[in-house]
C-alpha cells in the first residue's frame, strides 16, 4: 500500500469512530496520523523496514502496529470489525452541510439509512423529520445539501481560485453601515493550499441589513441556511460561503474559534484548563465559577494563555504551541521582505512583454532586481531559445539595464530544461555565459521516481545551475505530483548549494509547505518567484508567501530578500559561506 492510500483508509476510520461516538482524542490521533502519513517524505514501506515507524510525528505503538498490518498485508482486521458495526458507506454522510457524525449515528440507528441515496429516498418521503432534533426545516436543509452535492460534488477549491472570490465578497461586507471589523475565516484565513467552504467573518451590533445584503449579493444561486447569526449561500460557480455576525466584544475568542484549525483549538482549550478556565468561542470561565472574560481581539486570547500571537497560518497543531511557550516562534517572511523576483518570463518565449515591459511592471510591484528566465530550446510549445536566441537576447538585456540606470538590475537567466533522458538543454560553456539558471522538469514527470531523482541529481551537480524551479511539477487541481524524493532533493540541494523554488503560482504552489518547513530545519536556501509571464503574474507573490510562511520560513531562509550584490556572489560559489 502506498502513503495515501494508508493514509486515507485512517481519515475513513477516524470518520467511523467519530460516528461511533468515540472520544475526540482517538478520533483526532488517527486524524493527525492520516496527515502526517500524507506529508511524509518517506516511502512508509521503506521505513517500516528501517523499523522506524514510532518515529513518525503522531504515531505510536499501537498505530505502528496497524501500520505495519496493511503494509504486509494489505488488510487490517481493525477495520474490518468497526465496519460491521459502523457501515462505511456512512461516512459519505458527513460530507453534508450540517450532517455530523452524531446525526449521521441517529440517522443509521433510528432509520437503518446506510447510504446517501437511501437517504435521499427518506428525505423526499418525509421520513427524516420525526427524528428528534430535526423536524421539517432540518428535513429540508438536507434535501438542499444533498442536491448541492449532486451538482456541483465537494472537492475542494484551490487557494488561488477561492482567495480573490472570497476578498471580493469581503470588500463589499466591510463597506455595509454598522460593519466593525472583517476576516476570513477557517483553512482560507489558514492559507491552505485548498479549501473547503469560505468561511466569512463579520463584527457587527445589527446583523439583519448584514444578512439581507450577503443573502441578495450578486452572484448568489441559492440561500441553504439563514438565521441571526450565521447565513449560508451557494455562489453560481459551486463555491459555498458561510457568513457569522459576531458581537465586538467577543470577537478574540470568535474569530480564533472559527479560524482553527480543529487541533490548534483542541490544544489551547487543554491550555485554558490547566490555568483554570475553560475556553470556548465565547469567552474564558473560571472553573470556579465567576463572570465571563470576553476577548475583543487574539492578542487577549493568547495572553490570557501565557502565549505570544501565533499567526494563523501556523495554527495546524504543528509545534507552534510548543514554540510560542518556549518564545522560539518564527519571524515570519512577509511580502515586504521580497526585493526581487528570479523567474519570470518574456515575449523571446511564451511570456506576453518585451523585456523592457515586464522590467517595468517588476520595479512598479517594487522590485529592485529581477531575472529574465525564458525557456530552453527543447520546449518547443513555448518557444524555447536556441543558443543563438540565448545570446543575442543578452544584448537586449545589458540595453534595458542601460535604460533603468543603478537602481534596478536585470539579470540574464534561463529556464532551462531538464530532458527526460536526464540530459540538460544547454552544455555548459553556453550556461557558464549566464548570471543565473534555473533547471526545471517539464516532461516525462511520470516516470519512476528512480529516474525523476537522476534527473535533479543532475542538475543539482552542475555547479552552473543555480535553482530548481517548481521542483515537483506539479498542478493543482489536476496533475500530481512526480515521484520525487524530497528528503534526497533537499540533502542535495544543502550539499550542492543550489537554491530551490516555492512558486508562487497558485496553480502550483511547489514546493509545498511541509517540504517548506523540512528544508528551512537543513538550512536549505529558498526563493518564492511568481513564474510571472505577464505583469498581473506578479499578484501571484502573496500566494508564495504564504506558502512560506506556512513552511514557517523567515527573511534569512529567502534569497529574494538579498542584495542583487548578494545574490551574485552566493550563485558564483567561490566566496559565500552558508
Amino acid at each position: 500500500m502506498t502513503n495515501w492510500e494508508v493514509a486515507a483508509l485512517f481519515e475513513q476510520i477516524a470518520d467511523m469512530l467519530a460516528i461511533r461516538g468515540d472520544s475526540i482524542h482517538r478520533v483526532l490521533a488517527y486524524r493527525r496520523a492520516a496527515e502526517n502519513i500524507r506529508e511524509l517524505n518517506q516511502d512508509l514501506n521503506q521505513v517500516l523496514s528501517d523499523g522506524d515507524l514510532i518515529d513518525i510525528s503522531g504515531i505510536g505503538a499501537t498505530l505502528a502496529e496497524k501500520i505495519k498490518e496493511l503494509l504486509t498485508t494489505g488488510r487490517l482486521e481493525f477495520f474490518d470489525r468497526l465496519a460491521q458495526e459502523i457501515p462505511p458507506t456512512l461516512v459519505e454522510m458527513l460530507r453534508l452541510e450540517g450532517v455530523g457524525p452524531k446525526r449521521v449515528n441517529q440517522i443509521y440507528t433510528q432509520l437503518g439509512i446506510t447510504t446517501l441515496q437511501e437517504l435521499k429516498q427518506a428525505a423526499e418521503k418525509g421520513e427524516l423529520k420525526d427524528l428528534p432534533g430535526l423536524g421539517p426545516k432540518s428535513e429540508e436543509r438536507i434535501k438542499a445539501s444533498i442536491l448541492v452535492l449532486e451538482k456541483h460534488g465537494d472537492d475542494r477549491t484551490p487557494l488561488g481560485v477561492a482567495w480573490p472570490i472570497a476578498n471580493k465578497i469581503l470588500v463589499q461586507l466591510q463597506e455595509l453601515p454598522g460593519v466593525k471589523k472583517v476576516a476570513f475565516g477557517g483553512s482560507l484565513r489558514r492559507k491552505r493550499e485548498t479549501i473547503g467552504d469560505i468561511d466569512l467573518l463579520v463584527a457587527a451590533d445589527d446583523s439583519e441589513p448584514i444578512m439581507t445584503y450577503f443573502r441578495e449579493m450578486e452572484g448568489v444561486e441559492s440561500v441553504l441556511g439563514s438565521g441571526p447569526t450565521k447565513s449560508s449561500v451557494l455562489l453560481f460557480n459551486g463555491l459555498q460561503v458561510d457568513l457569522r455576525v459576531l458581537p465586538s466584544d467577543r470577537w478574540g475568542t470568535l474569530l480564533s474559534y472559527f479560524t482553527g484549525s480543529k487541533n490548534h483549538n483542541i490544544r489551547l482549550r487543554e491550555l485554558a484548563l490547566k490555568l483554570g478556565y475553560t475556553l470556548n468561542e465565547h469567552a474564558f470561565t473560571a472553573l470556579e465559577g465567576g463572570d465571563e472574560i470576553r476577548c475583543a481581539s487574539e492578542d487577549e486570547l493568547y495572553e490570557m494563555l501565557g502565549l505570544p500571537f501565533i499567526p494563523a497560518v501556523l495554527r495546524e497543531d504543528r509545534g507552534e504551541i510548543e514554540a510560542a511557550i518556549d518564545s522560539n516562534l518564527p519571524e515570519l517572511v512577509t511580502t515586504g521582505d521580497i526585493i526581487s523576483d528570479l523567474h519570470m518570463h518574456s515575449t523571446w518565449s511564451d511570456g506576453r512583454l518585451n523585456i523592457l515591459e515586464m522590467a517595468r511592471a517588476a520595479q512598479d510591484r517594487g522590485f529592485q532586481h529581477i531575472v529574465i528566465s525564458d525557456h530552453s530550446a527543447s520546449l518547443g510549445i513555448a518557444n524555447g531559445l536556441s543558443q543563438d536566441r540565448l545570446r543575442s537576447q543578452a544584448d537586449e538585456i545589458a540595453e534595458v539595464n542601460q535604460m533603468f540606470g543603478p537602481d534596478f538590475r536585470i539579470l540574464h537567466g534561463t529556464e532551462m530544461e531538464i530532458r527526460a533522458d536526464g540530459n540538460l538543454d544547454y552544455p555548459d560553456d553556453v550556461i557558464a555565459e549566464l548570471d543565473f539558471v534555473i533547471a526545471s522538469l517539464h516532461v516525462g514527470l511520470r516516470q519512476p521516481r528512480e529516474q525523476i531523482m537522476d534527473r535533479l541529481m543532475a542538475a543539482l551537480e552542475n555547479p552552473h545551475v543555480d535553482m530548481i524551479a517548481h521542483p515537483t511539477g506539479r498542478l493543482l487541481p489536476d496533475r500530481p505530483p512526480a515521484d520525487v524524493d524530497i528528503e534526497e532533493l533537499l540533502l542535495a540541494a544543502v550539499r550542492t548549494g543550489t537554491i530551490l523554488e516555492i512558486n508562487a503560482n497558485p496553480q502550483r504552489l511547489d514546493l509545498r509547505d511541509n517540504h517548506v518547513r523540512r528544508a528551512v530545519q537543513l538550512g536549505v536556501k529558498l526563493s518564492i518567484n511568481c513564474d510571472a509571464h505577464a505583469a498581473d503574474h506578479f499578484e501571484f507573490l502573496p500566494y508564495g508567501v504564504a506558502l512560506a510562511q506556512r513552511g514557517w520560513a523567515q527573511a534569512s531562509d529567502i534569497v529574494n530578500t538579498w542584495s542583487v550584490e548578494k545574490l551574485i556572489t552566493f550563485v558564483s560559489k567561490d566566496s559565500y559561506q552558508q
